[in-house]
């Protein structure tokens, strides 16, 4: 419920760059639709940073991504890169 409340206060404002942590994956399904429409369709001309280890929702919404491995990161574009060797980890 923390997540939930979190979420939901910090929709109240618009900002040009969110930082998401997992908070997409908690929840049933009519909270996941409530979260994808609030971010990916009413925020879709924001800024994202989205922290998960969900493969899915990184193939799903991200355009590139980092992966961090003892305190390094590298920037990939290629997310099918990106998750073959996050895999390796």
């Amino acid at each position: 419920m923390r997540a939930r409340l979190a979420f939901a206060l910090t929709l109240a404002i618009d900002f040009e760059c969110y930082l998401i942590d997992e908070v997409i994956a908690v929840g049933d399904q009519r909270f996941h639709q409530k979260c994808h429409d609030a971010l990916f369709v009413e925020r879709r001309d924001s800024a994202m940073i989205l922290v998960s280890h969900d493969i899915g929702i990184i193939q799903e919404y991200c355009q590139s991504a980092l992966i961090l491995k003892r305190g390094y990161g590298r920037v990939f574009k290629d997310i099918d890169l990106a998750i073959s060797i996050y895999a390796t980890l």
